[in-house]
């Protein structure tokens, strides 16, 4: 069974060494699976929460897709896209807000952070609380569900987020689903030794604490940082706890077992703080160094990020774009012209309970789909210049003209006017294909 991973990271400042350990890393390594599906995202939208510098956020974005090439993400295995060129997903966030609770949202880590923060200060508990910062949670479950991801990698601190996907997903397949599963319901995964890296000052590694070691500066700056890390005062010669140190954390999320027991043996025999610390920096700068020179070769050729990117944005809408089509038929914005229903008749239950779902595909055609009372693909039709055509191809196959239904390989077509217009999903076997193909007919007969 193939697993969908999903993952993104804010595009607010420049990537550190607790994002490339906590979240970049093993999302690239997950990726690399036989069975992984990832989709891998700018979560630019975010950024605009959280920041209104223009050029920060430009920059920021430049950065972070640069980082990820870097360190190894295959594009042509994996979908790297920009949530900002996904139009799907802000009309998705819309959907998922008209059944999210507002008690729900009320209890967001972030969203009760800032009314703390205020209540604290003595001002209103809102204030200076965006829409945005309040509604952040229903954005980050469009990112997640938008693509059905099982499994989403994040920093403990997210874990709410992917549980908040979880209860508003749940409650749009109540509501909508008619018995049927629209959304997959995802789960966060954490890497539990490095989940979380400790920054220059013990405090959890974060640019709000200004606690960072830089991904890909020089090494010199990377040595100064290192250089940086608050340690006890025990002298050299002196026996060091390894468990209570936080270079040896940071030592142990990059280094082989085999490593960290030298290096934990080192310290108890009274390694130097300063020996301690060069023994990190030949770690990272040896993890890091490769990627390093790919990352600063990319950040000059921005026209080439900017193809990769499109072109990433194109491969993810090859799937949002229909899913879309079908939320919004689930909720019953549907086209005018595809009502299954006929006045002044009921039809049979099956074909009662057919639907077409219309759609832009990411070339801007028009196409449309017929399910099943199960919600089974039945027919998914060609690609049509305008609505118009499409839309008559659409009424003369539930007029109840006789179907001109051909076999096609492991599948059927059907065609009208000596040309094919729709397309079958593939079969099985025989015996399944017969059986859609009645189902089809039945969909399809009017009520007489």
């Amino acid at each position: 069974m193939t697993t969908r991973i999903l993952t993104g990271i804010t595009t607010t400042g420049t990537p550190h060494l607790g994002n490339y350990a906590g979240a970049i890393r093993p999302a690239i390594v997950a990726s690399r699976a036989a069975d992984a599906d990832s989709f891998y995202f700018l979560a630019d939208y975010h950024a605009l929460i959280k920041c209104d510098d223009p050029v920060r956020i430009q920059r920021s974005r430049l950065e972070i897709a640069a980082t990820w090439l870097a360190c190894g993400l295959d594009v042509d295995k994996a979908t790297f896209y920009r949530q900002s060129d996904i139009p799907e997903i802000p009309e998705l966030t819309w959907l998922l807000t008209c059944v999210a609770g507002k008690g729900l949202l009320n209890r967001a880590h972030a969203y009760k952070a800032s009314v703390d923060k205020n209540v604290e200060a003595g001002e209103d508990p809102d204030a200076g609380v965006t829409m945005g910062l309040f509604s952040y949670p229903v954005l980050m479950a469009a990112d997640i569900l938008m693509f059905n991801a099982h499994k989403v990698p994040v920093g403990r601190d997210q874990i709410q987020h992917v549980e908040m996907a979880r209860d508003i997903g749940q409650r749009f397949n109540h509501l909508f689903g008619k018995g049927r599963e629209l959304f997959t319901l995802p789960e966060a995964v954490i890497e539990e030794s490095v989940a979380t890296l400790p920054g220059l000052d013990g405090r959890k590694m974060s640019k709000s604490y200004d606690n960072t070691i830089p991904l890909f500066g020089t090494a010199k700056q990377l040595k100064d940082a290192i250089a940086r890390i608050v340690t006890d005062s025990r002298l050299p010669g002196e026996p060091k706890d390894a468990d209570s140190s936080h270079l040896f954390t940071l030592y142990q999320a990059f280094a082989t077992a085999e490593q960290q027991a030298a290096f934990r043996a080192e310290l108890e025999g009274g390694l130097a703080w300063g020996e301690a610390k060069q023994a990190l920096f030949t770690l990272l700068d040896n993890e890091l160094g490769e990627a390093r020179e790919r990352y600063h070769a990319l950040i000059e050729r921005p026209s080439d990020l900017e193809d990769i990117l499109l072109a990433g944005a194109a491969k993810a809408r090859k799937t949002a774009t229909p899913f879309l089509g079908e939320l919004r038929e689930a909720v019953g914005l549907r086209s005018f012209r595809e009502q299954v229903g006929v006045a002044g008749g009921e039809k049979k239950k099956a074909a009662k309970s057919a639907r077409f779902v219309s759609f832009r595909d990411e070339e801007g055609s028009f196409r449309f789909r017929l399910l099943d009372a199960a919600g089974e693909q039945l027919l998914l039709s060609v690609a049509f210049a305008d609505g118009k055509t499409a839309g008559q191809v659409n009424k003369r196959l539930q007029s109840g003209e006789a179907l001109d239904v051909r076999e096609q390989g492991a599948g059927f077509a059907v065609w009208l006017d000596g040309a094919c217009v729709a397309e079958s999903p593939a079969f099985a076997d025989a015996a399944a294909r017969e059986a859609a193909i009645a189902r089809l007919r039945e969909a399809l007969t009017p009520q007489e």
